[in-house]
């Protein structure tokens, strides 16, 4: 193999290699430090409190309104990826008017198997 044909050839198998393209989206696992976790894959969502749910999904962000069942129940949780493991969670009844800032993390990989909170697929 010519070495100009490497040259270019190396770079495209970067861009699809698996995984480049999870990194940009907020589907995932997300941990906040005080334990608590939640998943996103697509639009579905098992919330911090266990309830598995749909909710408003785009590449970069997710929106839903917390249940009945969890504390702040009717307000409206928003949230936006700021990189590939960070995102910014705000709870509120409007985007614009929505509380405090949290950070929440990528979580690491699971060791034990409990408390699986994959949202259904």
């Amino acid at each position: 193999m010519s070495i100009r044909f490497s040259r270019w050839l190396f770079p495209i198998v970067l861009l699809l290699a698996p995984g480049s393209a999870r990194a940009d989206a907020i589907d995932g696992n997300w941990c906040h430090t005080d334990g608590r976790r939640f998943t996103i894959r697509g639009p579905a969502i098992v919330t911090p409190g266990g309830n598995s749910l749909q909710g408003n999904y785009e590449r970069h962000y997710f929106s839903y309104p917390i249940p009945a069942a969890e504390p702040r129940a009717g307000e409206t949780v928003f949230m936006t990826l700021m990189g590939e493991y960070l995102v910014h969670l705000r709870v509120g009844g409007e985007a614009s008017s929505a509380g405090p800032v949290e950070e929440w993390n990528r979580c690491g990989p699971s060791i034990s198997g409990r408390g699986d909170t994959r949202a259904p697929v």
